[in-house]
C-alpha cells in the first residue's frame, strides 16, 4: 500500500497519507481517509476541546 497524496479540505494543502497511517486506519476498522491535513486536525481537535471546558 503506497503512500497516498491527499488535499486537505480546510487548507487545501497537500498531506502525504503514510502507508502507516492507512494500516492504522484499517486496523481501527476506519473507513474514510482523513480529510484535514495533520495541522488542521489538530486545530480542531484544540477547538473541540475548548468548546466542551463551557
Amino acid at each position: 500500500m503506497p503512500d497516498k497524496t491527499l488535499i486537505c479540505k480546510e487548507c487545501g494543502k497537500e498531506f502525504i497519507f503514510t502507508e502507516g497511517e492507512q494500516n492504522f486506519y484499517k486496523e481501527k476498522g476506519f473507513e474514510n481517509e482523513p480529510q484535514r491535513c495533520p495541522d488542521c486536525r489538530k486545530a480542531k481537535k484544540h477547538q473541540n476541546n475548548n468548546n466542551r471546558n463551557y
